[in-house]
């Protein structure tokens, strides 16, 4: 019997549908929400969400406005996408078949929203249940495309394409792939490329976005198609609408790294083209015109191409460089705000951790949201992975301009590209229009002025430092201006600038020009604007970073200033502060222990430290920070250690249990890995930096036991987490072995189950590669502390390490630091691997030629030589290659206790074989002559 809706139901359903998205009514939208969580457990909701959302109107006994039900369809849209991705499996097959069946009603509604839906929920099913578990779809939708019929409205067409767009955009592999002997998209781009002819502007829009998902990859489905393709761009490139023009653009675009080839003998006409469109007062359109520049200047061979253009294409990029009178609405204007406290929507800075990483050496419809707004934005809180079209851009183009990818900042990364590219004759370009621009009584082109000088900065410091004894002078005037956007990226150009007065050597030009830089910089961390602080902030890092150890008779008034900006700055700004210190940290070093620095900084970072929550994201920043600093002042961090070592374990421990509870029950949510990982690598900076008593006794007393919560980390799913769980691995054996040592028996069974390569090689993308290069730089210390003890896991250990340094497809840190660890299980493992050595002995050899001569490079080739000790007659056929090793191995005169120790295996492998090898100075005249003159002045042979 057909499927029929209850009616008791149906209006039930209705109505929580809208009330979940009341604004006005908390009550009923929190009952509502309560309500809805509780009927996705009935085995009929997907069938009402999918009879509610096919639906154009009310059915006869509910009773709700033609607004009201469309924001119902809606709701019930979203819902149905999101059961259908995180429940699909449990979705019984007669549900499935009606949901199939409200899609192609969706994708020909009347409302484009409702299409973009159903377009949405179509491409989750395809995504979860595969190609095949629908496959009338996609000949349904090309048969509504194409239209041979008649039958299907403008609005069916569209929605077909758009469908299809999404469904490319989402399923770009699965049609590619081969399925019963045909590829998909063999036959559906050339249909994409005859719909780019349609007389409707959407649909012709829409057939080149779904081209452009394909256009990156080189596809033999592309490869059959790009001729006819690019005469269709060709033609479309005089297309009136600009949204398909801009898809012309981006197609252009993506070719360049496919296909230059093919663009090459078209390059003068696509500069025109490209310089019209870029002139456009279409923003978006303008912006993807800039972004040409900015792929072509990258290519590596086609930028030679634009040379005799440059003079034509770099006034546009200035053009587009000034503000526009909407984004200067937009700004605000001048603006005093340092006492305003931060909108939270304010605080989105980006976190970029600095990886751990153990070196050898360690993108909507048009729908007027009226008074119905807080439900619009009720409608995106509801989809936990919005996409297009799901709701109203209601907030599109109004964001801030510095905070949005603009043609402005397009422009000037092309122009700091075609620097790099051109170098002189682009300062060339544009110094006339600085001349006339820098001092300019309207300050958006002394702001875009400025913006070209930092622009062109890294590709033309060789031309632009003659000027510079004028211009850092008048920079850093500007500083001054009036305008706050005007003092914002003076920073950010004088930061390009700051290692030029960095290297200068004379004091008298010190103190003329990095004097005044530094101090205007600094000046500036304590604007009365808030985004000037911001970026005299990251200027004053970059300073740092330029300046290293140069600024240590500077460091006192620095510290002062930064002391001050954290009892100043408001949330957001306390991230780019933090990365200050951490950088000043990591380039003076100790010199930040000195008592009268310490006792002034650290209060600061703990009271920060103390008001930050555990679930904040300002933890990401505010740990790494520690991390740096906790480095630099050694055993100097020792009185701030406990509570923070305390504190980290405890935010691993609720997190791991947060991700334990998120993977039992789908209505939990997945915490943000960067908890786990800032706190790992600030407990591997503390063990580091304290004496080794005082890290033991910290890792001893922690509560969870500190290693038990090691272990979970090591088998995270997430490979950053793994990634920095390896790090502490190798740091505590090498710190606090005698506490980790008890728990090796149930730690060393995840390390080597890490170190299959079978695990990560079928992987697309290679991160974890990283934990792999953790994991062996924490064997290899084990190795080292273990000794005799690590004897039952050698077989395997070696097994994985030489599976890794004979493997090609392994990047090379990876295989130095797998061959170090292999070497170093014969320190005291010899006999074990000495049957072996004929399987990693070239390979061993091969991975150590171009490590620095530091411990582990000395440690690794003592316990190597120790093996061959044990079987020198397996070297037979590398014997050469070991001698030579031996006689170009580097600092050996440096008589460190590690080095002397090597020096003396050295000695002893080569009276070995100096007592069975007959005509042995015969053997050794085969080798170069420098590294004869070498064995015989460092070994007495």
């Amino acid at each position: 019997m057909e499927w029929q809706p209850s009616q008791e139901s149906l209006r039930t359903l209705a109505a929580c549908l809208k009330d979940s998205l009341s604004g006005f009514n908390k009550t009923a939208q929190k009952n509502a929400e309560a309500m809805l969580a509780q009927a996705k457990s009935s085995p009929d909701i997907n069938n009402y969400l999918a009879y509610i959302f096919s639906s154009a109107t009310p059915q006869p006994g509910l009773e709700f406005s033609a607004e009201d039900w469309h924001l119902v369809r809606s709701a019930a849209g979203i819902m149905l996408k999101n059961n259908v991705k995180t429940n699909f499996a449990q979705i019984p097959e007669s549900s499935l078949s009606l949901v199939k069946l409200a899609i192609p009603m969706g994708i020909q509604d009347k409302n484009s929203q409702i299409r973009n839906y159903a377009g949405n929920i179509a491409t989750e099913l395809i995504k979860r249940g595969g190609l095949y578990s629908w496959p009338d779809l996609l000949p349904e939708l090309l048969k509504t495309l194409s239209n041979e019929a008649g039958q299907f409205s403008n609005e069916a067409q569209e929605g077909a394409m758009a469908a299809m767009a999404k469904i490319c955009e989402d399923n770009t592999k699965m049609l590619e792939r081969e399925h019963q002997g045909q590829r998909p998209l063999n036959f559906l781009l050339p249909k994409f490329i005859e719909a780019t002819k349609s007389p409707l502007p959407k649909v012709r829009a829409q057939a080149l976005t779904a081209i452009n998902v394909f256009t990156p990859r080189k596809s033999q489905a592309m490869l059959n198609s790009i001729d006819d393709l690019l005469q269709q761009l060709f033609q479309l490139a005089h297309d009136p609408v600009a949204d398909v023009r801009r898809q012309v653009c981006r197609a252009f675009v993506r070719l360049v790294e496919t296909r230059p080839d093919k663009l090459l003998p078209h390059i003068q006409g696509l500069v025109e083209y490209i310089i019209r469109q870029q002139k456009s007062d279409d923003e978006d359109l303008a912006c993807e015109a800039a972004e040409f520049w900015l792929s072509v200047g990258e290519h590596e061979n086609l930028w030679q191409a634009l040379g005799p253009y440059v003079n034509q294409i770099i006034p546009v990029l200035l053009e587009c460089m000034v503000y526009s009178p909407e984004d200067i609405a937009m700004l605000g204007g001048a603006s005093d705000d340092e006492d305003e406290e931060d909108r939270e929507e304010d605080i989105k800075p980006k976190f970029a951790k600095k990886t751990l990483t153990r070196n050898v050496n360690g993108e909507a419809a048009s729908t007027d949201a009226g008074q119905n707004g807080n439900a619009y934005e009720k409608l995106a809180d509801m989809d936990d992975d919005l996409e297009d079209g799901e709701i109203d851009d209601l907030d599109a183009g109004d964001e801030n301009p510095d905070e949005r990818w603009t043609l402005r900042k397009c422009s000037a990364a092309a122009l700091d590209v075609f620097a790099r590219d051109f170098g002189g004759p682009v300062f060339t370009s544009i110094l006339p229009y600085l001349q006339i621009n820098l001092k300019h009584e309207d300050w958006p082109y002394r702001e875009a002025s400025v913006l070209a000088l930092g622009a062109v900065a890294e590709g033309c410091m060789a031309v632009v430092i003659p000027h510079l004894p004028e211009l850092v002078p008048y920079l850093i005037s500007l500083l001054e201006d009036p305008e706050p956007v005007v003092r914002q990226i003076t920073c950010w150009t004088l930061g390009r600038y700051s290692a030029w007065a960095a290297e200068l050597q004379d004091p008298a030009q010190k103190n003329q020009y990095f004097m005044p830089m530094m101090d205007g910089i600094l000046r500036k961390m304590l604007d009365k604007n808030k985004k000037v602080q911001e970026a005299g902030a990251s200027a004053m890092a970059n300073l740092e970073e330029k300046s290293g150890k140069q600024l240590e008779p500077f460091v006192g008034p620095i510290v002062q200033q930064y002391v001050l900006c954290f009892q100043k700055y408001k949330d957001r700004n306390m991230w780019i502060l933090y990365d200050c210190v951490q950088t000043l940290a990591e380039h003076i070093g100790p010199v930040l222990a000195r008592p009268e620095l310490c006792n002034q900084l650290m209060p600061a970072l703990i009271e920060r430290w103390q008001r930050v929550g555990d679930q904040s994201r300002e933890l990401f920043p505010l740990l790494e920070c520690l991390s740096y600093v906790a480095m630099a002042l050694g055993d100097g961090f020792a009185p701030y250690a406990e509570p923070i070592f305390a504190r980290c374990i405890n935010i691993i421990h609720q997190n791991l249990e947060q991700s334990i509870a998120a993977t039992n029950n789908l209505n939990f949510d997945q915490p943000d890995k960067d908890f786990l990982v800032t706190s790992l690598d600030l407990l591997s900076a503390i063990i580091q930096a304290l004496d080794n008593e005082k890290a033991a006794k910290l890792v001893s007393s922690s509560q969870p036991a500190f290693f038990e919560l090691l272990s979970f980390c090591m088998e995270d799913p997430a490979d950053e987490v793994q990634q920095s769980a390896y790090a502490l691995l190798g740091d505590c054996a090498k710190y606090v072995f005698e506490q980790l040592k008890q728990y090796l028996p149930s730690i060393f069974p995840i390390l080597l189950k890490r170190l299959d390569l079978d695990n990560i090689l079928d992987e697309e993308i290679d991160s974890g590669f990283s934990v792999v290069n953790n994991a062996c730089w924490s064997a290899g210390e084990l190795a080292m502390q273990y000794k005799k003890g690590i004897a039952p896991f050698v077989p395997e250990l070696l097994t994985r390490c030489v599976e890794i340094i004979t493997n090609p497809r392994v990047p090379k840190g990876v295989n130095e630091n797998a061959a170090i660890a292999l070497g170093r299980l014969g320190l005291d493992n010899a006999e074990l691997l000495a049957p072996h050595l004929p399987s990693f002995a070239e390979e061993f050899l091969n991975s150590m030629e171009e490590v620095d001569p530091a411990e582990e490079k000395a440690t690794a080739f003592r316990g190597f030589s120790m093996i061959v000790g044990q079987n020198p007659q397996a070297m037979e056929t590398v014997l050469l290659h070991f001698f030579t090793s031996i006689a170009r191995y580097r600092d050996l005169k440096l008589r460190t206790p590690v080095k002397q120790e090597l020096h003396e295996v050295f000695q002893n492998v080569l009276n070995i074989y100096r007592q069975i090898i007959p005509q042995f100075n015969d053997f050794i005249a085969q080798l170069d002559p420098q590294d004869q003159a070498a064995l015989k002045a460092n070994y007495a042979i």
